[in-house]
């Protein structure tokens, strides 16, 4: 028996391979519906997603939503969407190819010729921030304006408090960076050529739910972890509100303050490591809005003074007339999320206006943590867990569901080659 603790994507999809591989496993969700942090609800009369707003449609999500039978329910995004930045008074569009960066406004000539020395760069250093590796190898304008919002917008970090060996290394040896971003681009013709953007018809929780009913009953739901302890000899037991089971292994995909909390038990050390890592607040405000705008949506410039991190044109990419979703917070501006839901709110209106020009409603507001993935993450080096003890979550490794799915399937492989 392997136990999965946690009921979001990395549980549902890990209990899912291992459940085709043959392996007897339970997944143990303390809620009432599993799918974590991806939820999808109707809210006067528009669709609304929690979590991740879409995904992209790469290989191992192609793959399981081939078998779970969701094609029909499979939306993609219409091809060549732009992407925008805010900066200077104006949504200004991202170039996704040199010769399109060479005749944007995004930056001046000046930070475009500066780009053109990036090659004569040392390339990164595993101690330098993420901020320092890109203004010294593109330069400061283009990293404020452009890299800088997108790359921290993933985490609602900022990255100066992100070290390139924490956080971005692995990203760059997974897409053959090495010492140049440049000539990497240009290898592969000068083009970014991101894979469609896609989600389901009635919202992001399709992928959960399915993996749910798949699962049947090897997941419980209302099922949470009280502790865990190992067995004399080999194995672990399992505390559950609705009484103990025993595993040949036990796999955490719990948050990192729910994981510290269960591992305090087994290793002090590795709980407090755990627990060390920060989160960052971000406020998300559905917003209805009547627009003329097509595109994936806008990131915000360092350089601008706003609380508004970015928007998301739910609109243009699913077909869900008027809904946008604004972000609002994060690493730069973590106060603002502790306000009343209408001043959040009323905040993300007036910013949305000015950014786009255009005049919204809200519809919802909530609050997300995210992992940071900053300097307090070098607490996981060195990390041991017991044997037949593992973790598997978006604060361990690669964040983003293709992110959670690979992981899951090497870790389902390891479990059932016999390496518990």
């Amino acid at each position: 028996m392997i136990a999965v603790v946690g009921g979001g994507i990395t549980g549902l999809s890990l209990g899912h391979r291992l459940t085709e591989a043959g392996a007897d496993c339970v997944v143990l969700e303390a809620g009432e519906q599993a799918g974590g942090v991806i939820r999808s609800r109707i809210v006067d009369g528009h669709l609304l997603d929690w979590g991740p707003q879409r995904a992209r449609l790469v290989g191992d999500l192609r793959s399981l939503i081939d078998e779970l039978d969701l094609e029909d329910q499979t939306v993609t995004s219409p091809p060549g969407l732009p992407l925008y930045v805010y900066r200077g008074g104006r949504l200004r569009e991202v170039p996704f190819s040199a010769g399109a960066f060479l005749t944007s406004d995004i930056v001046g000539w000046g930070a475009k010729v500066r780009v053109a020395l990036e090659p004569l760069t040392p390339g990164p250093d595993d101690d330098e921030s993420v901020a320092d590796f890109f203004s010294r190898k593109i330069g400061a304008e283009l990293y404020h304006t452009l890299v800088g919002p997108l790359y921290g917008g993933l985490y609602g970090s900022d990255p100066a408090d992100m070290v390139v060996g924490l956080s971005l290394g692995h990203v760059l040896r997974e897409f053959g960076v090495g010492r140049s971003l440049i000539l990497s681009l240009l290898r592969k013709g000068g083009r970014v050529s991101p894979p469609p953007a896609c989600s389901f018809r009635e919202g992001m929780q399709t992928l959960p739910r399915a993996l749910a009913d798949r699962l049947g009953d090897r997941l419980r739901l209302e099922c949470p972890v009280d502790a865990v302890a190992p067995r004399p000899g080999r194995g672990w037991r399992v505390e559950t509100s609705q009484g103990p089971l025993e595993a040949e292994a036990v796999v955490l995909t719990t948050p990192a303050p729910v994981t510290s909390r269960l591992l305090e038990g087994v290793d002090r050390d590795a709980a407090d490591r755990v627990g060390s890592l920060n989160y960052n607040p971000l406020g998300v405000v559905h917003l209805r809005a009547e627009t003329d705008l097509e595109g994936l949506g806008f990131q915000v410039s360092f350089d601008e003074p706003l609380a508004l991190r970015g928007v998301t044109f739910n609109d243009s990419l699913f077909g869900r007339t008027g809904v946008y979703t604004a972000y609002v917070g994060g690493a730069k501006r973590p106060e603002v999320v502790s306000r009343s839901d209408a001043d959040l709110a009323a905040l993300a209106v007036d910013e949305f206006r000015q950014c786009t020009g255009f005049d919204a409603v809200p519809v919802a507001v909530e609050r997300e943590r995210m992992p940071a993935w900053d300097r307090s993450w070098a607490a996981l080096q060195g990390l041991q867990l017991p044997d037949g003890l593992h973790i598997a979550a978006n604060w361990e490794s690669r964040p983003g569901i293709p992110g959670r799915l690979a992981q899951t399937r090497r870790l389902a492989a390891r479990l059932t080659a016999g390496t518990p």
